[in-house]
């Protein structure tokens, strides 16, 4: 027998299937906080199926990315019906596969139930299909580290080990009532022509699960360096500064298309900045400054 949860996430709607005989609040605890009930009037944006017999054989595949992070051992096909993503958690683990159409609303997987990541590993999935999904939604998941403050969403992003983390932490010591949003994916959307970011099941290696969104009021890139500077950008500058972080199969031309221009829209009403830092309390201080600055 197979139930049905509905999750809400930066509004989004999605639904997720598992046997009855697995526990949703033990195998998705991140996803909890983002639990809800569904209206028939309400639209959703994907259905996610996990099921125990085999997926239906796809004769034409071709691999179009290989990747190994926090998400586990991924492995992208293009297929006939859409794409194949086989997942492992661990080097040695089982092997998990889920099947979607090309836009990602109806999803498929079949998991190995005895893997003792089998949570985890189907917790990657979908966020796989929720960051692909999204994109057709003026929507965008994207690596970074976001905190609020004063009701209002501040993003940072760059390269892994840049110190998102870090920075996030020094707002929250340094501003009275700054809290982190979310760690590692954040969603950002424009709703009515206004900027919004909002925090997700996805948090990298820090537990802040919210449900919870804000209007945000920029996007920053930070690089090391020897001393603190915040340089303000636009237009092919701020798009190329933001790019790197979102979630896209960029070989699909459609859906990358669709992502650049949100991007587009994004940078037309966000503000953007480049921050040269160090992990401290003035770094904090001037990027604020910054993007406060007309």
């Amino acid at each position: 027998m197979i139930k049905e949860h509905f999750f809400r996430i930066a509004d989004f709607i999605f639904s997720v299937k598992v046997p009855k005989t697995q526990d949703i609040v033990v195998l998705l605890p991140s996803l909890i906080p983002f639990r809800c009930e569904k209206t028939e009037a309400e639209p959703i944006l994907f259905r996610f199926e996990a099921f125990s017999d085999e997926l239906p054989c796809e004769t034409e595949e071709k691999v179009i990315g290989e990747s190994e992070n926090d998400l586990g051992f991924t492995r992208l096909k293009k297929c006939l019906c859409g794409y194949k993503v086989e997942l492992k958690f661990t080097t040695e683990g089982a092997i998990h596969m889920m099947i979607a159409d090309s836009r990602f609303k109806e999803c498929k997987a079949v998991m190995c139930w005895e893997d003792a990541y089998v949570g985890s590993a189907l917790c990657s999935l979908l966020r796989i299909a929720f960051a692909q999904a999204v994109v057709w939604h003026n929507a965008i998941s994207i690596h970074a580290s976001v905190v609020k403050y004063r009701g209002v969403g501040y993003l940072f992003m760059g390269k892994s080990g840049t110190g998102k983390s870090t920075h996030s932490s020094i707002w929250q010591q340094n501003f009275d009532e700054c809290t982190l949003l979310n760690d590692d994916n954040p969603t950002i959307r424009i709703v009515d022509g206004k900027p919004m970011v909002y925090g997700t099941a996805w948090s990298g290696k820090t537990p802040c699960y919210k449900n919870e969104g804000c209007p945000l009021g920029g996007m920053v890139r930070l690089y090391q360096a020897s001393e603190n500077s915040f340089t303000a950008l636009s237009g092919v500058e701020a798009f190329m500064a933001v790019l790197p972080g979102c979630s896209v199969i960029r070989q699909d031309v459609e859906q990358y298309n669709t992502l650049c221009a949100t991007l587009t829209e994004f940078i037309q009403c966000t503000k953007v900045g480049r921050l040269d830092c160090l992990p401290n309390a003035e770094a904090a201080q001037v990027c604020y400054a910054g993007l406060l600055q007309e």
